[in-house]
């Protein structure tokens, strides 16, 4: 048995011919991380007895069942008495996932990258080991961007489905993006030991919806260790070797960043893959920007625009990762690892660029470059406000959310300049503005600020951007040269009522897979979210796609829980960018009303057919989660000038009449109206000038309006 961890130096002896990269690609919670997790334990980067057992496993799979059956009992349990268990007893198994929000919620939020050495007859080199880099991808539909940049860096994927679940809306979508990219999928069924498994059911839908030979696609379990060493096989032989450029010279060094983080002690470390030469410490590198020629489309041929600075860092260490880091103090052609170079920010090197020696600095710009990367830049499609839970926390929670964004490339942040510039008001006070990929990419970034900061921050509800479409106006008229159409993400920017104007809506096209039984409840929900061009196909007997343009801000207020709901918890999907991408609604701003006082933060854009329901459901939600006061607090919306929906939190009341146990006035009844009267007045001072205390629960109410 061969391990990274003890046989490093056989690194140097992989020629490029040996090196396979490839990822895990899936739907969220289909056992991505599981499934590498065990693929690790095989190639022994998790330790020497991990790899025995492993093994073990191996050779019981290979056997006969009869012969063997002692040998696996004695080795499931050697393996249970060894492994890592969770508070339910089941063992831990996502090795890659060392976010503690991951490993909370049972997620991936961020791709994460191993090497490994397999030992396999494909090997031409004199070691007879192949160099694996195994890319880890979260499956959720928020962190898409991760899952692009994974498979612009490998060369094959494999692709998992749950043998329970089958094919998922994600699943289609991952499917997609590795396909246009051209690369070698291997498909795979994960969890074929659960009881609910239906291997052959899924198999044949899987080669019927994506043409691939039934026979071919491979059966696994993480749980169990069961296919590990097919999966591995798979991929020694049919994922290919990664290209040569034609002018390698087998020294001019050209180092393609996969990836990039900021950690305190060390500064900005890169994720590095070798294409050529080597890299070692004390080497002093340039950054070579790619950039694609303006106008070019993303054909094959298209040459990258490289640009750089005058900027020159010094390699202090470099090595590989297993996932742990191993310090080798070189890497060579082929391989994939760390480098660690005195950079400050990760935006210094971001993904897709290329580290060179400054040296050779003029002649390696002329030379061939990796393809520009097609993917796109990542941009926000939610935008909320972000205030600290305690007055006088501005700067924490600034400088908290900065260093967040050096490793969360996905956050967009927009600084306020203090309190009067800010959008939290008298409530809130200052904030920050930022972007967001999704709902749970919400969730992730307020808990990753309690886990990693100590901090608890109200995120208000958040929003999507429209495009306003300025119309002639005698009433408002608008400066000479402002723009007749612009986009805006903060609805304190909505045009005032009595303006005109067209509101322009962003559109994603949505896929629903889920079982035929709740179609009709899946149509209306749809109907309901003002969804268009409905489509249904058939997946199996059992299971329809569903897939209809639908407003992106009917998608991320809580459909998703409606969906699980209609579909007893059956139902997955999945968004897409739509043709077009807006369309004309006829919406309007809801505005939430507090004591007479607006607060812009519970803000929000509501179609006119359905404004005067929502509004209704936003106010009884605040009465039942604002704390009461010392005053009556009065929730109002308000739409276009008119009050479309009011509630009343009542006042606590002292009782004024009894005092010393005694009735105050004794029978008189004009003594006690004037103490009744002295008490109405002081409650009126205080609602005038008394603030309501706003809790993360009152802004989730106007999030959820259904």
């Amino acid at each position: 048995m061969v391990s990274i961890l003890d046989d490093v130096s056989i690194l140097d002896q992989i020629p490029l011919e040996d090196v396979r990269n490839f990822c895990f690609i899936a739907h969220v919670d289909h056992g991505k991380s599981s499934l590498a997790s065990r693929v690790l334990e095989l190639t022994g980067n998790l330790g020497r007895d991990a790899q025995q057992v492993a093994h073990g496993f191996t050779s019981a799979d290979s056997a006969n069942e009869d012969s063997t059956s002692d040998a696996e009992s004695d080795t499931t349990q050697q393996a249970n008495s060894n492994a890592a268990m969770d508070n339910k007893g089941k063992e831990k198994i996502e090795a890659l996932d060392t976010l503690s929000v991951e490993q909370e919620r049972g997620i991936t939020v961020k791709a994460t990258a191993a090497s490994m050495l397999y030992r396999h007859p494909s090997a031409k080199g004199p070691s007879g080991c192949l160099l694996l880099n195994m890319v880890d991808t979260p499956g959720h539909a928020d962190f898409g961007s991760e899952v692009s940049r994974s498979l612009a860096n490998v060369d094959g994927a494999v692709l998992l489905f749950d043998a329970a679940q089958g094919v998922q809306a994600q699943t289609l979508s991952v499917h997609e993006k590795a396909t246009s990219m051209g690369l070698n999928i291997i498909p795979a069924l994960t969890k074929v030991d659960l009881p609910a498994a239906r291997p052959v059911d899924i198999a044949l839908v899987v080669s019927e919806l994506f043409d691939y030979d039934p026979d071919t696609i491979m059966l696994s379990s993480a749980r169990s260790r069961i296919g590990i060493a097919d999966v591995m096989n798979a991929v020694c032989t049919q994922i290919p070797a990664p290209s040569a450029f034609a002018d390698d010279d087998g020294t001019t060094l050209r180092a393609k960043v996969v990836d990039s983080w900021f950690e305190n002690l060390r500064g900005v470390v890169c994720l590095v893959q070798v294409l050529s030469g080597e890299i070692k410490e004390g080497d002093r590198i340039s950054v070579l920007d790619l950039e694609p020629e303006p106008g070019d489309t993303e054909s094959e041929d298209r040459k990258p625009n490289p640009k750089y600075g005058k900027d020159t860092y010094s390699v202090q260490e470099s090595g590989v990762v297993t996932p742990n880091r191993i310090r080798t103090g070189t890497l060579g052609r082929g391989q994939m690892g760390y480098v660690v170079a005195g950079l400050r920010d990760p935006r210094q090197a971001k993904s897709g660029s290329v580290l060179v020696r400054s040296s050779e600095l003029p002649e390696v710009a002329e030379m061939d470059m990796p393809k520009a990367s097609m993917l796109a830049a990542t941009k926000s499609v939610l935008y909320a406000s972000v205030h600290p839970m305690e007055a006088g926390g501005f700067d924490e929670l600034a400088s908290a959310v900065d260093r967040l964004a050096l490793n969360d490339t996905g956050l967009e942040v927009q600084k306020t300049s203090g309190a009067s510039n800010s959008d939290g008001g008298p409530f809130l006070g200052p904030g920050l503005r930022v972007g967001f990929q999704g709902l749970l990419h919400v969730e992730v970034f307020r808990q990753r600020l309690l886990d990693e900061f100590d901090l608890e921050a109200i995120v208000t509800p958040p929003k999507v951007p429209y495009t306003i479409r300025y119309l002639p106006s005698t009433k408002y008229k608008r400066p000479d040269d402002a723009p007749t159409e612009e986009t805006i993400e903060d609805l304190n920017l909505w045009p005032p009522h009595g303006a005109r104007f067209k509101i322009m809506e962003p559109v994603v096209k949505v896929q629903i897979i889920a079982p035929v039984d709740y179609a009709g409840n899946i149509m209306e929900l749809i109907k309901r979210r003002r969804g268009k061009d409905l489509k249904t196909k058939t997946i199996d007997e059992a299971t329809w796609l569903f897939s209809s343009n639908m407003p992106w801000a009917e998608v991320v207020t809580d459909f998703y829980d409606e969906l699980k709901s209609t579909s007893a918890g059956f139902a997955s999907f999945d968004t897409s960018d739509a043709e077009p991408s807006i369309q004309e609604s006829n919406v309007c701003k809801v505005d939430i009303m507090l004591n007479s006082e607006i607060v812009e933060p519970m803000a929000f854009v509501c179609h006119k057919d359905s404004v005067q329901r929502a509004a209704r459901i936003v106010c009884k939600k605040l009465q039942a989660n604002l704390p009461r006061q010392q005053f009556v607090t009065v929730i109002q919306a308000k739409t276009e000038g008119k009050i479309v929906a009011s509630e009343r939190i009542k006042a606590y009341r002292k009782d004024v009449l009894t005092k010393g146990g005694k009735s105050v006035g004794g029978g008189d009844i004009t003594r006690k109206k004037k103490v009744l009267e002295k008490q109405k007045k002081g409650k009126k001072r205080m609602q005038s000038s008394g603030r309501v205390q706003l809790s993360q629960e009152a802004f989730n109410a106007v999030i959820s309006r259904s």
